[in-house]
């Protein structure tokens, strides 16, 4: 039995581990932190649980795809609700709730701008064929050689995929109104670039957002990653928690053995017929391989364009808040002005736009009785400098200040846990190169073949899986990628 080591326990690496022992591999799972999930952890402090990470639950179709590829369903490991709102917007002197149902979407629509209704039926056609192309063919291709877009039916559709307009002129075609103009732009935001840069093609994004729906898993996000985790030990996955990787050792350009600490002990050999970076890539390249090993340049790295950090913040309060919504966005200032101090002059931003995540309006299971769990996070660019305590609590009294009034409730007095998370905790914690959250921009120039390779360019048997390469950054993503990855070392070795 071929073995198969996997580095790092996030949704990709976990995916491909479970694709791998499905296959017939020995398969073991190396972990640094002391569960799986990477990204999706959770942790829980006086009564609150939290989810440290993803917190949309978005595309349902591509998580009930993956477990029936296993003969599966979501519903043997988690329920699902559907959310209604969708979500709220707050904008400078106004808000909107997105209704789920379709049609009272459009009614909301030609409320705001006459003859939208009809507009978003057309912008609703188009994004629904490039979700069906994108998410179902395009997302799958492992994007090793330009040959494998030699597909008439890719080909045909080329135009239509709208891969050389931008998102801002796509969108602009459409719509007039600055409230809807944000409200289709706000899904690539995390995609990492301004809509101005990115390929029209994510208006895939908005299909999902307004056909497929907003859910949430109950009892949390983290019960994709535990569901996920049960599934591989249920094919036969090992799991090495609290493991950190210290190298991939190599002999004639084949990685033979992972060598990492663990515990109980300073070093620890993993044997290996085929080795997969599901941590971070460039940690991976640049602190487990030797120099003649690697595929990439650190200066290739450093002209990658990041998709942002964050910042966050996990606050538990004493009392429940009237009317809040499960998700809301607040575009209360200059969308195009914090979007710039992101992408193109990166800083600290002068008035972030932020995001507001309530768990407990829908899941008492999260929070103490009569009290309110609530996630914030400010969208900041990679790798920022003067990420300390001070700076943290600016922001965070910057935003609770807008919070509180748009709401028309006191938070603060309320506030009986709170903990912060940023650029050197993602760092610390994941490995992540420039502290990113997102991984790379998903702009034109940093799509499919042009993104980090899967597969090494100079050890013949190491692989890899995640935000870092194909097919992107995304939970839903994240799944695909370790079935891509997996279909390709297989094509190899099988």
């Amino acid at each position: 039995m071929k073995k198969l080591v996997v580095i790092g326990s996030g949704f990709a690496g976990m995916s491909a581990a479970t694709f791998m022992a499905k296959a017939g591999w020995d398969v073991t799972v190396l972990e640094k932190n002391n569960m799986p999930g990477g990204r999706g952890r959770k942790f829980s402090s006086d009564g609150f649980l939290f989810d440290m990470g993803p917190s949309w639950y978005w595309m349902p179709d591509v998580f009930e795809r993956y477990f029936n590829l296993f003969g599966k369903k979501v519903s043997d490991y988690y329920e699902l609700i559907r959310l209604n709102p969708s979500y709220r917007v707050y904008y400078n002197n106004d808000k909107l709730d997105i209704p789920a149902d379709y049609n009272e979407l459009k009614n909301l629509f030609e409320s705001i701008e006459p003859g939208s209704a009809k507009q978003l039926d057309l912008f609703m056609d188009e994004a629904h064929y490039k979700y069906q192309v994108g998410i179902h063919k395009l997302v799958h291709k492992p994007g090793r050689s330009v040959t494998e877009f030699l597909d008439m039916d890719l080909a045909k559709g080329l135009f239509k995929l709208d891969v050389f307009t931008s998102m801002k002129k796509h969108v602009g075609k459409y719509f007039k109104n600055p409230k809807l103009v944000q409200l289709m732009e706000f899904p690539v935001l995390f995609l990492g670039a301004l809509p101005a840069d990115i390929p029209a093609l994510y208006s895939l994004m908005n299909y999902a957002d307004i056909k497929l729906g907003t859910w949430y898993p109950k009892g949390g996000m983290y019960n994709i990653a535990n569901a996920m985790y049960q599934l591989a030990l249920e094919q036969g996955v090992k799991f090495h928690f609290n493991t950190n990787v210290k190298k991939i050792n190599t002999v004639n350009a084949v990685a033979n053995k992972v060598i990492a600490s663990t515990a109980d002990s300073e070093f620890t050999e993993f044997e290996a017929d085929v080795v997969i970076g599901g941590a971070d890539y460039h940690f991976v390249e640049t602190q487990l391989l030797e120099k003649n090993n690697r595929s990439y340049t650190e200066e290739y790295w450093n002209q990658r364009v990041m998709a942002p950090s964050c910042l966050l913040f996990y606050v538990g309060l004493n009392k429940k808040l009237t009317g809040v919504k499960h998700h809301t966005l607040f575009f209360d200032v200059d969308f195009d002005q914090h979007g710039k101090e992101i992408y193109q002059n990166p800083q600290w931003p002068s008035e972030p736009l932020f995001y507001v995540s309530a768990t407990s309006v829908t899941d008492d299971s999260v929070a103490p009785a009569n009290c309110e769990n609530l996630f914030f996070l400010i969208p900041i660019a990679a790798d920022l400098k003067g990420d300390d305590e001070s700076t943290r609590e600016k922001y965070f009294e910057k935003i609770l200040l807008r919070y509180e009034k748009s709401i028309g409730q006191s938070v603060k007095d309320s506030i009986i846990y709170k903990k912060s998370y940023c650029v050197s905790d993602f760092k610390e914690d994941y490995n992540a190169f420039k502290g990113n959250a997102y991984g790379l921009a998903n702009t034109l120039m940093q799509t499919s073949i042009l993104k980090p390779s899967l597969k090494s360019k100079k050890v013949k048997n190491l692989f890899y899986t995640g935000q870092l390469t194909v097919p992107g950054p995304g939970v839903p993503p994240s799944l695909i990628s370790g079935e891509v990855v997996s279909k390709e070392i297989l094509k190899q070795y099988n």
